[in-house]
């Protein structure tokens, strides 16, 4: 007789103990202080468990006691709240001119937030050697302050597929670029993960995180930079698509009568309500954020030009908003990059568009905001993935005790 073992197999002793490692370090991440009874009662593990479990985390130096409260029923309790002080998370975004890093502790604290000028060279392995040298200052940085780098996040400009191959990034000119890879080597093999997702995804994953909307489970960031992108979070999640090519919504087409688009096509949201409409040209990299200074002087000054054409890309704004709204009801779309200046004269219209153009009253309770997180969104977003990781239970191994 021979018997099947293609059928559900236990689970190994080690997985589990490293789930649950898991469920214990969120839990204090999103209620510290709290005590190891209150870790027993909220996740059903027994309090045996619970111990063992916080013995380990405290040992690994991702939690630490932080003294007794005796503001509760019982006997005093000894607290907990995370520790993490020697670890960092770092996120870096590459942009057509810039690149931005952020380095973060494991509750989100910064540790550093640097903006360098980048040209992208003219070719990917260029490219990647500038990002590389940026990248190795940084991981230098969080050595000398001994920290322990536990993993990078690259945000491209661009279609990321699910293996994290630049297939086309446009505006910086890259294709079919094993982006990973090739830092790992210009890093020559850090010890710890990299990864590479498109600009918009990671910023979404920062705004669920960080932002004034943190912990919303429906969620759409938009880019507002030279392409326009969303990053998508539904039901608590951040959704790739089957390839990892979703969030296109710059190329979604709104008048094929309308002004051509960087991508070959005519109408685009990304040419109708991209920065080049607001400006009414296509700005240089260089030249773009100046470029956004004086529209923000023109239209505080009442300019009828200015404030004319910031109206118009906001009602088209408000179209694209409106074709995500219908599809996907989130709680809430947030505009970011450049668009966070524009907010005070383009928010207007787009609300406006949403009410005429979403079918369920009050715009299906979605709210249209500006990013509290400024131009950082992105890079800012590659640290929270590495905590993301963290959270899932890849836990770092134990560091030796502080005497």
């Amino acid at each position: 007789m021979i018997t099947s073992t293609t059928g559900p197999q236990p689970a190994d002793f080690a997985d589990v103990r490293a789930t649950n490692l898991a469920v214990v370090l969120r839990f204090v991440r999103e209620h510290a202080p709290c005590s190891r009874a209150d870790i027993a009662a909220s996740t059903g593990l027994n309090k045996a468990t619970v111990s063992s479990l916080v013995a380990d985390l405290i040992d690994r130096r991702l939690v630490r006691e932080t003294g007794l409260t005796e503001n509760r029923v019982g006997r005093p309790a000894t607290m907990l709240v995370l520790d993490g002080s020697p670890y960092a998370a770092i996120g870096v975004e590459i942009n057509v001119d810039h690149v931005s890093a952020v380095a973060t502790g494991l509750a989100g604290e910064r540790l550093l937030t640097w903006r360098r000028a980048f040209t992208g060279g003219e070719s990917v392995s260029q490219g990647v050697a500038g990002v590389g040298a940026i990248i190795r200052r940084v991981v230098n940085r969080m050595a000398k302050e001994e920290r322990q780098v536990l993993g990078l996040a690259v945000a491209v400009p661009g279609l990321i597929d699910v293996q994290g191959t630049v297939r086309i990034a446009p505006n910086l000119g890259w294709r079919e670029a094993d982006l990973g890879g090739d830092l790992a080597k210009a890093l020559r093999d850090p010890g710890f993960p990299v990864q590479v997702d498109n600009d918009a995804n990671l910023a979404a994953l920062a705004e669920q995180r960080f932002g004034a909307h943190a912990g919303a489970s429906d969620l759409v960031y938009l880019t507002g930079e030279i392409g326009v992108g969303a990053g998508i979070i539904l039901d608590g999640r951040l959704r790739r698509g089957g390839l990892g090519y979703s969030g296109e919504i710059g190329h979604v087409q709104l008048d094929p009568d309308g002004p051509a688009c960087h991508c070959g096509r005519r109408g685009c949201l990304e040419a109708m309500a991209g920065i080049g409409a607001v400006l009414g040209k296509d700005p240089s990299p260089a030249e773009i954020q100046v470029e956004i200074e004086e529209t923000v002087r023109l239209a505080r000054a009442g300019d009828a030009g200015t404030l004319a054409a910031i109206e118009s890309a906001g009602r088209n704004l408000g179209k694209g908003v409106s074709i995500l709204v219908n599809l996907l009801n989130p709680e809430v779309v947030i505009l970011g990059g450049h668009y966070v200046a524009l907010a005070p004269w383009l928010l207007p219209p787009v609300h406006a568009e949403l009410g005429h153009r979403v079918i369920a009253a009050q715009a299906g309770g979605c709210q249209v905001v500006a990013s509290t997180l400024g131009h950082d969104a992105a890079a800012l977003g590659g640290a929270a993935r590495v905590l993301d990781s963290i959270d899932s239970g890849r836990l770092p191994g134990g560091l030796p005790r502080i005497p």
